[in-house]
């Protein structure tokens, strides 16, 4: 058995990217209501797996707002002041919230990216824990999505990526060492970035 596969003494950590600043869509994307919740909300509720130890929800343009609305999530909030330098320095931010060599791996949710269920994190967790590769994504036929789960051995990886090109860096960098779990979500490749998508989304998924 790959080592890697075998070690789950060390959770995961839920990280739920909302740094932005929503120019396009006129208000917080983390905010916006899908199923009764917001889009953090919902992300924090699909991510509660026995195997995540630590959720983070990272805010930046609009902290203060969403801040006011996330009562009882205090303790898993971090702000990012960083946040013009895009989601990686969001990422980064998460990383030094966490302690030291406690997690094995982060699993990234996008906020633009929300529109998805409890049962697809599940399967890339369990991707994840019997592959023993370091990344685990969601593919919706053949394009590859969000949520992604990076595992802690990339962590420096992350750290030293180029702002600009962000987590994607790292994928690149490890083609081979990538598994892919296929899906038919396809809220994996909606990146809901302004009100007509949003629209779109939401209608044809059936979420009105």
């Amino acid at each position: 058995m790959n080592p890697a596969a075998a070690d789950r003494t060390r959770p995961l950590a839920a990280v739920i990217l909302s740094g932005g600043e929503s120019r396009r869509m006129g208000a917080p994307k983390a905010l916006i209501q899908y199923r009764g919740k917001t889009f953090v909300e919902h992300l924090f509720e699909v991510t509660r797996h026995q195997r995540v130890g630590f959720t983070r929800i990272v805010l930046g343009a609009h902290a203060n707002e969403i801040q006011g609305k996330l009562t009882g999530h205090a303790a898993e909030i971090v702000v990012n002041a960083d946040w013009a330098n895009g989601p990686l320095s969001s990422i980064q931010a998460a990383m030094r919230s966490l302690p030291e060599s406690a997690t094995e791996g982060m699993i990234l949710c996008p906020v633009d990216h929300p529109i998805v269920s409890e049962k697809l994190i599940a399967k890339l967790i369990e991707e994840f824990d019997s592959s023993g590769k370091s990344i685990a994504l969601p593919t919706y036929h053949g394009r590859r999505g969000h949520p992604a789960i990076f595992r802690a051995s990339l962590y420096r990886e992350l750290v030293e990526a180029s702002l600009k090109v962000g987590a994607r860096q790292v994928v690149w960098a490890h083609a081979k060492d990538v598994s892919e779990v296929t899906t038919e979500e396809e809220g994996v490749v909606l990146n809901i970035n302004d009100p007509a998508t949003l629209e779109r989304a939401l209608s044809r998924l059936g979420a009105r």
